[in-house]
């Protein structure tokens, strides 16, 4: 049986389990609000919730004026 070889160099990592544990980790960033994971394992969803500001910025810099 040959040997399988990783690159060391790759993004998602060296070993097998690292790059398992990257393809199921969440994908929506560390900036959400709010996480919710449903269920285990590979089949697993996250839901990313990130909250609007209370008063926007509208697109010419000016704010939301009431």
């Amino acid at each position: 049986m040959p040997e399988v070889k990783y690159d060391k160099s790759h993004h998602a990592g060296a070993t097998p389990e690292a790059r398992i544990a990257n393809r199921l980790r969440n994908s929506g960033g560390e900036n959400a609000d709010h996480v919710i994971k449903k269920g285990e394992g590979p089949t697993r969803t996250f839901t990313n919730i990130h909250y609007a500001p209370h008063n926007p910025v509208s697109r010419n810099g000016e704010g939301n004026e009431r």
